[in-house]
């Protein structure tokens, strides 16, 4: 077990979970991806992370649905989660906190620095941070 912080990706595009993980796991953080909400939910209970960053669109079980049954359960209501979706309507922003999500980031050109940003803000990044 590592003593290093731990990102849970929840993304059904592994492209899009790689290109994540690259970019958080530069700061001794460790990522670990699920393709779906389901898989995502199985690996909270064997190994709860400090951060869960959170895809809406995928089979199974959506993001929304994701988040609801973590904010629900008292063993893991605590981890923060991130929603960094394709979905970037104010109606999807407010549907993502109201299901319990701690911040929203549309994936856009700006999504990797807000979401570097927001690891900084809850103190997961390791001094290799360095505001550019």
């Amino acid at each position: 077990m590592s003593n290093l912080p731990s990102v849970l990706i929840i993304e059904d595009s592994m492209t899009q979970a790689k290109r994540i993980a690259a970019q958080i796991s530069r700061y001794d953080i460790n990522v670990i991806c699920a393709e779906d909400g389901l898989q995502g939910l199985r690996m909270v209970d064997i190994e709860p992370p400090n951060l869960i960053v959170l895809d809406i669109n995928m089979p199974k079980m959506d993001g929304y649905q994701v988040c609801r049954r973590l904010k629900r359960d008292p063993n893991t209501q605590h981890i923060p989660i991130i929603m960094l979706t394709s979905n970037d309507s104010s109606e999807d922003a407010l549907k993502g906190l109201e299901a319990g999500a701690d911040d929203y980031i549309p994936k856009d050109a700006f999504a990797s620095e807000h979401l570097l940003s927001v690891l900084g803000t809850m103190g997961l990044l390791g001094e290799a941070h360095v505001d550019q």
